[in-house]
């Protein structure tokens, strides 16, 4: 009879509860596993989408509206004019006798300056002072008949209407002498002007003339004898631009400096405008004067005039790589709090070249993109790139 081998301790077979715990803990870590996976898919889209987002937000460069400076000097060309300035004609023909004067001589006014003579004009005064007497004379005769026959008339041994004759004859006779004496008053009024005499102090700039020429009296019908100016004081005119001509006061003071005195400055004061611009050169003509005393400055030439305007707290500066120039006209990107882009309409002062002035628009403080793209939109979302000059508007 075969005698049956004793099985093993170890070679039991598992008890059915624990292949199901098994079963159970491979089928939670699958479960792990696969939930792992999709939650780590799910992590890289939303890191894609937020790297795709990220790469869409355009990075802008910035910088900060800037006010302008309270006063700035304006730089502008002027004409230097004597305060007072005169051609000197004569008021009488004849010829040129003796002249006294001659150019830079400085003279005073009356001092005589040459004597005309006038041959013509001194037989027209001996004839005119005699044509004076004979008048005289007859009006002296007629009014003796007149009140001879006023007289006559109360006795009735003349008639009314011969006695009224005699009077109007008297009154035309006296008429006459009237006329014969401004006659020679004129004629004597010429012969003083045989003497040319200056009007006002100064200094002779100019003779156009010489002993023996031909004198006609008039300026349209000879040319100047002399030509006289003041240039105690000059005048100094200016054309100053239509932008700054709201700017410009009465009393503003300036500095003149000429090439004749390198490093050296004058003082002047503007003392009117002419109150409208030039239609053509869209200007204002402003007169400033300044003191000459010494004389050092000579009227006819060139000034380079520096005035100092004070300029209006609303105006700002941007550079000129900041301006967008759209079809519906000039624009400038500012950036909110919000990190979005606003697209605002300006109006333009001066080109500094790389800067300009911005009338309106903008507002000192404000963050404006620099560089802006052609493309940017009004209300996108930007971010501001590192280091750039400024951060969003508050």
């Amino acid at each position: 009879m075969e005698t049956q081998t004793p099985r093993r301790q170890g070679r039991q077979r598992p008890r059915p509860w624990t292949l199901r715990l098994a079963g159970l803990c491979g089928i939670g870590a699958m479960a792990l596993v696969a939930a792992w996976g999709l939650a780590s898919r799910h992590r890289a889209a939303a890191d894609l989408r937020r790297a795709t987002d990220d790469a869409a937000v355009r990075y802008v460069a910035t910088v900060l509206a800037k006010r302008g400076p309270a006063t700035e000097e304006l730089v502008l060309p002027g004409n230097v004019q004597a305060f007072v300035e005169a051609p000197i004609y004569a008021r009488t023909n004849g010829y040129l006798k003796t002249w006294y004067t001659d150019i830079g001589s400085e003279v005073k006014r009356g001092q005589l300056l040459a004597v005309i003579d006038t041959p013509e004009v001194d037989d027209q005064l001996r004839q005119a002072e005699a044509d004076l007497r004979t008048a005289e004379a007859n009006d002296q005769l007629a009014r003796s008949t007149a009140k001879r026959w006023q007289e006559l008339l109360a006795t009735d041994s003349v008639s009314r209407q011969e006695t009224e004759e005699k009077v109007a004859d008297a009154a035309a006779k006296d008429a006459l002498v009237a006329a014969a004496r401004a006659n020679v008053s004129r004629l004597r009024n010429l012969e003083d002007f045989k003497r040319v005499v200056a009007p006002f102090d100064g200094v002779i700039t100019a003779r156009r003339t010489d002993i023996g020429a031909l004198i006609n009296a008039g300026s349209g019908t000879g040319p100047e004898l002399f030509r006289l100016a003041d240039t105690s004081k000059l005048r100094i005119y200016v054309q100053v631009p239509q932008t700054f001509a709201t700017e410009i006061k009465t009393g503003t003071t300036a500095e003149l400096h000429f090439a004749e005195y390198p490093g050296r400055s004058f003082p002047a004061q503007l003392v009117r405008t002419a109150q409208a611009l030039n239609p053509t050169a869209r200007t204002l003509l402003v007169e400033l004067q300044a003191d000459n005393s010494r004389h050092l400055l000579l009227p006819g030439g060139y000034a380079e005039v520096h005035l100092r305007l004070a300029q209006p707290s609303s105006i700002v500066r941007l550079p000129v790589n900041a301006l967008l120039f759209r079809r519906d006209g000039l624009r400038v990107a500012k950036i909110g709090p919000d990190h979005r882009v606003r697209l605002v309409p300006v109006s333009l002062g001066r080109d500094f070249g790389t800067e300009v002035e911005v009338v309106n628009g903008v507002k000192a403080g404000e963050a404006v993109i620099i560089n802006p793209a052609d493309s940017l939109a009004d209300h996108e979302l930007v971010r501001v790139a590192a280091g750039s000059g400024a951060g969003p508007s508050k």
